[in-house]
């Protein structure tokens, strides 16, 4: 009996968790006649169970999706994409419950972190952010890496119409090298590796701002905690700010 009602939820706070009452105005209802459960009247005091359905006035009420937020490792091969046509999209692999979309792209032979959510202000502010993040990649080439690549890779390559923003390069080995963007042009590093005449063999990201990959195993995922989030929301607040505010700028000059 005992986890039966672990299971379960009041019926009054299943009612305000779908956001259109308090729970003393959800008693309310109940004692108007106007709530059942699996077609059945509701009293004070009911619980609901999953897989029941809650009426009020005879339409099935739903609660608000919990607000999850993933890092995932994403293997080789995956396409950070939610159109469904493509066999090998990442929400198809990870196969939530809940319909997620991810903040931005790793490109299919790239491997590493990425985030995903179903709550879409988040995405919209660190995409927003644009510029002002920064993601950790380890890259490995084919050929050996010398000082001039090193210094080039920093000082900004021209690609796509323009020169890539100056980074931190940091040489790991003969062939490995540590790469901290603050951009996100399309295949930026390849292209960039490719300017320079380098052939990428392996292409990691290992972090998103605060978030690192850690031991997460390919192809697993966890739930960011809750000071990984507590953080994010402070980096990106600013550039949200910053964009709106820019925005009122703008409307302000042409007035």
């Amino acid at each position: 009996m005992e986890n039966a009602h672990n299971n379960s939820i009041s019926l009054n706070k299943y009612i305000s968790n779908t956001g259109i009452c308090s729970r003393r105005e959800a008693d309310k209802l109940i004692e108007a006649g106007r709530v059942k459960i699996n077609n059945i009247l509701a009293q004070k005091g009911n619980r609901v169970f999953a897989g029941d359905t809650v009426l009020l006035d005879g339409k099935a009420l739903k609660q608000k999706p919990k607000t999850i937020y993933l890092a995932f490792n994403k293997p080789i091969g995956i396409v950070c994409t939610t159109d469904p046509k493509e066999p090998k999209n990442i929400i198809n692999y990870i196969n939530h419950p809940q319909r997620l979309f991810p903040i931005g792209r790793l490109d299919k032979p790239s491997q590493g972190l990425i985030f995903l959510t179903n709550d879409g202000d988040i995405v919209n502010k660190i995409l927003r952010a644009g510029n002002n993040h920064e993601k950790e990649y380890i890259v490995k080439v084919k050929q050996l890496i010398t000082p001039d690549f090193i210094k080039k890779m920093s000082n900004g390559i021209p690609i796509l119409g323009t020169v890539t923003k100056k980074c931190l390069v940091e040489q790991l080995d003969e062939h490995r090298f540590k790469i901290i963007l603050t951009q996100g042009l399309n295949r930026q590093i390849r292209r960039m590796c490719t300017f320079l005449n380098y052939d990428v063999v392996s292409l990691k990201r290992v972090r998103i701002m605060n978030v690192k990959l850690g031991k997460l195993k390919v192809g697993n995922w966890r739930e960011l905690n809750p000071r990984e989030l507590s953080t994010i929301q402070k980096l990106v607040a600013h550039s949200s700010k910053t964009e709106e505010a820019s925005r009122d700028h703008r409307k302000k000059n042409k007035k």
